[in-house]
């Protein structure tokens, strides 16, 4: 199992997007700080402002949500689902990009952090 840790503005935000728009489940909350939930094999814990992960570092650099780091979610039929994560409010960074081993999109969370959704070609066809 994979364990991803991303900052966000808000944890219960977080919560209601990855639990009603990407399939997780909410595993464990602590309070306002920070959740973890699941997808299959990932864990993603997410971590509001109040948590230890979000303090300052020594050198005063304050860790923020966004960003090109991500992690890959595997979808079916990703040329419906799009559609369907628009109209409900999901903002994307680019379009559908289809390469040699399937296609791809960035999606982001409300704050800001990025999730590829992937579909891998059918190489039983």
């Amino acid at each position: 199992m994979a364990q991803v840790r991303y900052i966000v503005n808000d944890v219960e935000e977080a919560i209601e997007f990855y639990t009603s728009k990407l399939d997780f489940s909410l595993e464990q909350q602590f309070g306002p700080a920070m959740a973890i939930l699941v997808n299959g094999d990932l864990r993603l814990w997410v971590a509001g402002p109040k948590a230890s992960a979000s303090r300052p570092m020594p050198n005063g650099a304050q860790p923020t949500p966004g960003g090109w780091a991500r992690f890959v979610l595997t979808v079916k039929d990703i040329e419906s689902l799009v559609p369907e994560l628009k109209a409900a409010g999901v903002q994307f960074r680019n379009d559908l990009v289809k390469g040699p081993g399937g296609t791809q999109i960035l999606c982001e969370d409300p704050s800001g952090n990025v999730i590829e959704l992937f579909e891998p070609v059918d190489t039983d066809a």
